[in-house]
């Protein structure tokens, strides 16, 4: 976080997102904790994860862009060295380690947000080290999830299947129904878009079995990234539904997402808005699809994310033909969209 050429050069490296199934020695050295300095316990465990959580907070309710600078100085100059700490269990010690992964992970994501694809996946490499370092059942895995999302996300799918199946097999036993289910769901994703069709809807299925089977049980501190795993879930079949071409699936999936995020999560929420909105779009339903924009836009007041601004950049795209019609409700949203986009 201190290196200007790490912030500068990093460019999404398809071979990088291997590197955690062979896991490369030179980042776990520079994340091993120093046996060294102050005695840390379960109160600044507490601390960093309250810190964590306040900035993932943040970031749902204003976007990536916002707060960035302020959670590197905090992680740079409070965290990392708490992390090279004496600490009075190495149960402590494990859960530090893992608090500063989640740390690095929501930076990660906030590179994302922003289009910084190449910074992202360094910061998830470094994530990685931090969790494989800590040693916490599955929160390595949760990484390599990530990293699958990544991938799929900018259609370079080559280790993604391997990176989900293989984050799977690390939590499968060791961790509570809803987060074997966040891990399910993104490898029936992987599935979906290599073609296997009949496998990836088993899967869904799995994790869709998984959730309805809470029993009420602690969901780690490092799979609450994205809020309540059953929204990421949800979300996440819709991503699978898509692929596989059931849009009416797919949109109602979507803006069930939306709906089970709680109050604050702005912008995705209107991400899901969106995507549904376009399901809907594209089975038909132009006032439908204009209606659920609409409850997307009302979301997306304060945030400032470059994927909201490509959304409604590519929502402007989608209902231009709709607009040339005379298609009132198509010309009121594009006016709102012009507002939106001259603003942020």
């Amino acid at each position: 976080m201190n290196r200007r050429r790490f912030l500068s050069t990093s460019a999404y490296s398809v071979a990088a997102a291997g590197l955690p199934l062979s896991y490369v020695r030179e980042i776990a050295d520079r994340t091993a904790a120093a046996r060294a300095g102050q005695t840390i316990g379960a109160a600044e465990v507490a601390a960093v994860r309250d810190m964590v959580r306040l900035f993932s907070e943040m970031d749902e309710r204003h976007g990536g862009q916002h707060g960035r600078r302020a959670l590197v100085q905090y992680l740079r100059d409070n965290v990392a060295p708490l992390c090279r700490g004496r600490f009075r269990t190495d149960e402590i010690r494990r859960q530090m380690l893992s608090a500063a992964s989640r740390g690095v992970h929501l930076l990660g994501w906030k590179s994302y947000d922003a289009g910084q694809q190449g910074l992202a996946q360094r910061y998830y490499l470094q994530s990685y080290a931090l969790a494989v370092e800590s040693g916490v059942p599955g929160h390595d895995g949760f990484v390599m999830r990530t990293m699958a999302m990544q991938g799929l996300k900018l259609h370079r799918p080559e280790h993604c299947q391997v990176l989900a199946e293989t984050g799977l097999n690390r939590v499968k036993g060791k961790v509570d129904v809803q987060t074997e289910a966040l891990f399910r769901v993104v490898h029936a994703h992987t599935l979906a878009k290599s073609r296997q069709r009949q496998a990836a809807v088993v899967e869904a299925e799995r994790a869709r079995t998984l959730l309805a089977a809470d029993c009420g049980d602690e969901v780690p501190f490092w799979a609450l990234a994205w809020g309540p795993p059953a929204a990421s879930v949800y979300s996440r079949n819709a991503k699978v539904y898509e692929t596989l071409g059931d849009r009416r699936n797919a949109a109602e999936q979507y803006a069930r997402a939306a709906a089970s995020r709680p109050a604050g999560y702005a912008r995705i929420v209107a991400l899901d808005l969106v995507a549904s909105a376009e399901m809907q779009l594209k089975g038909g339903g132009i006032e439908q699809a204009c209606a659920t924009w609409n409850r997307a836009m009302d979301h997306m007041d304060g945030v400032r994310s470059v994927r909201t601004r490509k959304a409604v950049t590519r929502m402007r795209s989608d209902l231009a033909r709709f607009r040339a019609r005379g298609v009132r409700s198509a010309a009121d949203l594009d006016e709102r969209a012009v507002e939106f986009l001259a603003a942020t």
